[in-house]
């Protein structure tokens, strides 16, 4: 069983490594985990947050939420000295891939994968996931791979701790998934799902939290203290 404490395999630096410190916590006590958390110089600085449920799933209203619970703690514990702009935001449909248990759920859809480490003289792989095997950083990814040369073996396998970064591949077949699993949690209706799900669209549907992704808004800014921040969605540090 999943939850709330499984580790990922990767880890920020810098800023981000700090946010991830002193967010993890409160997120975690209001029910999300972290999928990444990424600092970018749009808006002067944009300090991303990218979270889930444990199920993989995230709402518009998740983010509003988790975006309440974490402003009073950023006015205590300033990740930063620099004024910045807060996103949360969910992983979407073609997400990163950054625990075992997401790759458990991906099995049987595509993937793209870049190791840290190569394999064979290789960094990076693509293909359809096919099993995991074993559990935190010692467990091993099997991918067939989509374009194997004639003497390469189309089947490989990979360690997760060998992974510096795994994303999912936007396929009709993912997103027919996303919208069967959010219609079988109640999260979406007919109306929302294009009319024949054997014709998926050819792009990510605008709405419909699934097992992979949240609706695909844009990402949710923290809502600053009136009283302390003169321009909205922006942290100014005191």
């Amino acid at each position: 069983m999943v939850g709330l404490d499984e580790p990922r395999l990767m880890t920020e630096t810098g800023v981000a490594a700090r946010v991830v410190q002193i967010s993890e916590p409160v997120f975690a006590y209001v029910g999300y985990r972290i999928v990444r958390v990424k600092v970018s110089g749009a808006n002067g600085m944009t300090i991303q947050i990218m979270l889930e449920r444990p199920d993989g799933t995230m709402t518009v209203e998740d983010c509003e939420k988790a975006s309440l619970a974490i402003s009073p703690v950023f006015d205590v514990d300033e990740p930063t000295s620099q004024a910045y702009h807060l996103e949360i935001s969910s992983p979407g449909i073609d997400r990163l891939l950054v625990r075992v248990s997401d790759f458990r759920r991906a099995i049987g859809h595509e993937a793209k994968i870049e190791l840290d480490v190569p394999l064979d003289g290789r960094k990076r792989f693509r293909g359809w996931i096919e099993g995991v095997e074993g559990e935190g950083a010692d467990a091993l990814l099997k991918l067939r791979r989509v374009d194997p040369a004639a003497d390469e073996e189309a089947d490989v396998t990979l360690k997760l701790r060998d992974v510096g970064e795994a994303r999912l591949v936007l396929t009709d077949a993912l997103i027919r998934e996303t919208l069967r699993a959010a219609k079988a949690a109640g999260r979406v209706t007919d109306e929302d799902s294009p009319p024949d799900e054997e014709a998926a669209p050819e792009t990510a549907p605008q709405r419909g939290p699934g097992r992979f992704a949240a609706r695909n808004a844009k990402p949710v800014p923290r809502k600053p203290n009136p009283a302390k921040a003169a321009n909205p969605g922006t942290k100014r540090p005191r």
